[in-house]
């Protein structure tokens, strides 16, 4: 056990704080005090919500900020990004027809004319097969949402009677 360096002070080795009550009270206060800061800056560091937020906020400002400074190269860039996207769009769909037609065409070239003729028939008929397809879905959905307006409105009605037989 370790004794008092000072046994005749009068204080305790564990405090060399202020003896006075009123002394103590600030002291505790003042204790208290910093520990509610302490409390807030964690939880405000915690509060993930509040911090996506605020970075949230902080991007927007710096966008207005970067807008701000420059417009027309703002806009230009993003008119760029646009085009770009559509130009890619325009190559992946422009690559995915040519290559279906080529396979066709390449198989009617070693086979002739009528290879040919047969080629442009059957891409004609996928065409046409694709058309009446997108139709029929169109169509599936368009009975799908008329067979759930219905529903919806069948349940109305159910509970209009149902509410009218309680009363």
């Amino acid at each position: 056990m370790s004794t008092p360096s000072d046994p005749g002070d009068g204080q305790s080795a564990a405090g060399n704080g202020p003896t006075d009550p009123d002394a103590i009270r600030a002291d505790i206060e003042a204790t208290r005090a910093e520990l509610g800061r302490t409390v807030d800056e964690l939880s405000q560091r915690l509060d993930v919500p509040a911090r996506a937020k605020e970075t949230a906020a902080r991007a927007k400002d710096t966008a207005v900020e970067t807008y701000r400074e420059s417009p027309p190269a703002v806009a230009g860039a993003g008119a760029a990004l646009v085009g770009l996207v559509g130009l890619v769009l325009w190559r992946r769909r422009r690559k995915r027809r040519r290559a279906s037609t080529e396979e066709l065409v390449v198989g009617a070239r070693v086979g002739g004319r009528r290879e040919a003729k047969r080629a442009r028939k059957e891409l004609a008929a996928r065409r046409t097969a694709a058309q009446k397809e997108r139709k029929r879905a169109q169509k599936r959905r368009r009975r799908a949402a008329r067979e759930q307006r219905r529903a919806v409105q069948n349940a109305k009605v159910t509970a209009r009677r149902v509410a009218r037989r309680k009363r």
